[in-house]
């Protein structure tokens, strides 16, 4: 049954991902996320079922509108195939418990953040606000422990880099400290120090290679959302093993 749970995530988590593309894509410029339907932003004709299949249909159209030819871009697939696989994983590890609503809401929101960052280089309040009871539920009905260790960890995530961002005279942006109240919500607070702390180390190499391909100054912005969404990703699933490995390696 493990086997069938996890394909059936990932199928659930490919459709879902199309949906994130358009959350993502719509929210941070105040538009419907219902009107108008899916349709090519080159010759606004609306998708059809064909064109709307999670993956295969990039893959089958070669990543080109059928009717305009005009290149889709690659982030349309990439989020649908990311989106099933880290529901498929969370699924496999976790099996059908509780902290599994925890794990993929906590998923979606950070699909959501990277598609919506890499874009407009925002992180919308409206999506952190829409996921904020959710997860709160989710921490009442899978706590962490002790229980309170949810709130802290939202507290000091908040406040480290609330910090940040008044020493380094808004160097870090108001939707990177949103969204570091609702992971120190889901990981407590010594993973989401960890996680800040992975974050950094990410963005930092992430920064180095974007700066170096586009041939830039160190002024040019680079989105720090995906690097805090992989970061939180990788800790949510093996932040005691990187501890414990560290803690071994003091002794």
């Amino acid at each position: 049954m493990e086997i069938v749970y996890t394909v059936f995530a990932l199928l659930f988590g490919l459709v879902f991902g199309s949906f994130f593309n358009v959350v993502g894509l719509r929210v941070p410029k105040k538009e419907s996320i219902v009107n108008p339907p899916s349709h090519c932003t080159s010759c606004n004709r609306r998708l059809t079922a064909l064109d709307l299949v999670p993956v295969f249909s990039y893959l089958f159209l070669k990543g080109k509108c059928r009717t305009c030819g005009v290149k889709i871009s690659p982030i349309y697939c990439v989020t649908e195939l990311v989106t099933g696989l880290l529901f498929a994983f969370a699924t496999w590890q976790l099996g059908i418990v509780p902290e599994l609503f925890v794990a993929l809401l906590f998923i979606s929101l950070l699909v959501i953040i990277v598609v919506s960052d890499i874009a407009y280089m925002l992180i919308p309040d409206k999506i952190l606000l829409f996921f904020l009871p959710f997860l709160l539920i989710g921490r009442l009905v899978s706590p962490l422990t002790p229980w309170w260790d949810s709130l802290l960890g939202a507290v000091i995530g908040f406040g480290i880099l609330f910090l940040i961002a008044i020493i380094s005279k808004g160097g870090m942006g108001g939707g990177d400290i949103k969204l570091f109240f609702l992971i120190g919500l889901v990981l407590g607070t010594i993973h989401t120090l960890l996680t800040l702390f992975l974050a950094s180390v990410i963005g930092m190499v992430v920064g180095l290679i974007v700066l170096k391909a586009k041939g830039q100054g160190r002024k040019t912005p680079v989105p720090f959302g995906p690097s805090i969404a992989a970061a939180a990703i990788i800790v949510y699933f093996y932040g005691h093993r990187m501890i414990d490995w560290y803690m071994n390696l003091l002794l």
